[in-house]
């Protein structure tokens, strides 16, 4: 289908991807929902109890306990118990019998109550406990709006996940996507954010032009996309808070792929003003350009290293899309990928040391993992066309766009490819990925 950079790369992943975006429907600020469709064996059993509520409190807007469970379910290692199965449902540490648990073999159990207070706000408070050692390993209580609920539940989750991994959580994240939903031969194309389980969907930007390649600011509270209003593609950074926004790039030509610095002072991007597509950086206060590549290859879908001292991108220079890597003050780029003879739309790990990017091969196009050591490289999915791969803030799973028979849609891969997720709307299609930042508080 697609075979050469100058048919595929020109057009998605240089601000162009909306030309390949208008071929292909999305939808609109509908919730995604998540299908585990490959777990991991030996997934670890957690007993989580339904929240206590207060004797005469209200029932609060969000169950705390099932989206608990619903996080640790998503991470795949964990498996909690169904409530039926639950052989007592303390809310108390005292009211707690571990060897009722301990009898189940479940090594963990987490509790928790959930009371009104007289301002109409809510106090969740939760223990977790290793029960066969009848101890807390960690506990916290939160006070919340009815409507922070749900992101107190993801905080939980994290603390949770945290504790029995020691790795840091990333539930109390979020995700930015595009939709389009086709209606009478017309499309119209939303800029969505939500959480990272799919839930409070929000539209930042609605248009009838192809909206394409959403980058987060790294304190996230910035989404730079491109547009292609009035018919031609533009840089634009929004405030995800104000919904104002600024034009970065209106330069003749592509203007696309725009990519922030780890600081946030400088963003990348591909440009043909000077007449071939070719990554420059951009400071943000003063909007100075600097051009860090020159030839007469196509150069776009630049990501930057998590130092901030070099980036990656895409490039024909040698015959077919592979990915380079080169100095943030410029220079010589070297190639990274010799495997097949398509790689693109890399992005890093959060700890710089692999890359995440489209592995071309025999007409498919899958998720594949560089390990920028050894340069091994590890093909995650079964699908054939995937596309905007995208790391979560801790590194443990990737999200990226994909097609199957009822059109665009979103999966999830772990870094391993043992666990695979789906994420789907009811109604048209999704698209061009993107996970934020860690979230500040």
């Amino acid at each position: 289908m697609i075979a050469k950079l100058k048919s595929r790369l020109a057009l998605i992943s240089v601000a162009g991807a909306a030309l390949i975006a208008a071929a292909w429907p999305h939808t609109s600020h509908a919730t995604l929902t998540i299908k585990i469709t490959q777990g991991l064996e030996g997934a670890q059993p957690i007993a989580i109890v339904p929240f206590g509520l207060q004797q005469g409190s209200q029932q609060p807007p969000q169950d705390i306990a099932r989206i608990i469970a619903n996080d640790l379910t998503r991470s795949a290692r964990f498996s909690p118990l169904p409530v039926g199965d639950l052989p007592s449902r303390p809310s108390t540490a005292s009211a707690v019998n571990f060897s009722d648990f301990r009898i189940l073999g479940t090594p963990n159990l987490v509790i928790g109550k959930v009371n009104r207070l007289a301002n109409g706000r809510f106090k969740v408070e939760f223990r977790l406990f290793d029960v066969f050692r009848g101890a807390q390993l960690t506990g916290y209580e939160l006070d919340a709006r009815p409507d922070e609920l749900r992101r107190i539940a993801h905080q939980m989750s994290d603390i949770i996940y945290e504790a029995l991994t020691g790795e840091r959580g990333a539930f109390d994240t979020r995700i930015a996507y595009v939709t389009e939903l086709r209606t009478g031969g017309t499309s119209k194309y939303a800029l969505n954010v939500a959480d990272s389980d799919g839930f409070n969907p929000q539209v930042v930007l609605e248009s009838k032009a192809p909206i394409v390649s959403p980058a987060w600011s790294p304190n996230g509270r910035h989404l730079a996309y491109v547009s292609f209003e009035g018919d031609r593609p533009r840089i634009f950074s929004q405030n995800l808070s104000t919904g104002t926004r600024q034009v970065i790039a209106a330069f003749p030509g592509l203007n696309g792929a725009p990519a922030w610095s780890p600081n946030g002072k400088q963003m990348a991007m591909t440009l043909s003003k000077d007449g071939n597509a070719e990554i420059y950086v951009m400071d943000i206060d003063s909007r100075r350009l600097r051009r860090l590549t020159v030839g007469g290859a196509i150069d776009t879908e630049p990501a930057w290293a998590p130092d901030g001292k070099s980036l990656v991108f895409t490039s024909d220079r040698g015959g077919t899309p592979q990915i380079y890597r080169i100095s943030a003050t410029g220079g010589r780029a070297t190639r990274l990928t010799f495997e097949g003879k398509y790689n693109s739309r890399a992005t890093f790990a959060p700890d710089g040391k692999s890359l995440a990017l489209v592995h071309g091969s025999k007409g498919t196009f899958r998720t594949a993992v560089l390990d920028l050591e050894n340069k091994a490289l590890l093909v995650l999915t079964k699908t054939t066309l995937d596309e905007s791969p995208s790391f979560a803030p801790n590194g443990s799973m990737i999200l990226y766009a994909t097609s199957d028979a009822g059109g665009g849609t979103l999966a999830g891969v772990s870094t391993d490819g043992r666990v695979r997720q789906e994420l789907a709307t009811q109604q048209g299609d999704v698209r061009e990925p993107a996970w934020s930042p860690f979230r500040h508080p």
